[in-house]
């Protein structure tokens, strides 16, 4: 009789990537004309993303040099949560961009909700933040997954330690 097989439902981001797109789109915004001479900061602290722009126009241009910087390093854009923009120092205006490390709990239950409607006879438990998926049959694993890659969570998941 063939062994359980089992994989992990994450939602993880490469700080190190976030760090390099982050460097990555500094550059692009010290160069571009439209945005030269004014005061445009993209920092990171933990998993938090600040963007402060001088007017509405420079931080949307701002944000999109960011995503596009964060895409091509292939970190998911739906693991960025954005904040609404704030007034900032000097008439200057402030999104804060969260990236989202974990699965959040209401996420994790609607996945294992999934699964379970699925009617396959699959395993699915919350730990921590993430979920573990187990069955005897590798191809209803493999379902899972494509049912997961299909399906629209508004989050970030990648599926991991598949044995």
């Amino acid at each position: 009789m063939a062994g359980e097989s089992s994989f992990d439902i994450v939602c993880k981001v490469d700080l190190q990537e976030v760090t390099n797109a982050l460097d990555q789109a500094r550059r692009e915004i010290q160069t571009r004309y439209d945005l030269k001479g004014t005061k445009n900061e993209v920092t990171l602290e933990k998993n938090d993303i600040t963007v402060v722009a001088a007017d509405d126009m420079k931080l949307k241009a701002v944000v999109d040099i960011l995503q596009s910087k964060l895409h091509k390093r292939d970190v998911p854009l739906k693991a960025l949560a954005y904040g609404k923009v704030e007034e900032a120092a000097g008439g200057a205006l402030r999104q804060k961009i969260t990236l989202q490390q974990g699965i959040p709990t209401d996420k994790a239950r609607e996945i294992v909700r999934l699964i379970k409607d699925t009617k396959l006879r699959i395993q699915a438990a919350i730990q921590d933040d993430q979920v573990r998926v187990s069955g005897k049959n590798k191809d209803d694993l493999q379902k899972i997954i494509a049912l997961l890659r299909d399906k629209d969570l508004g989050i970030a998941v990648q599926f991991t330690n598949y044995r």
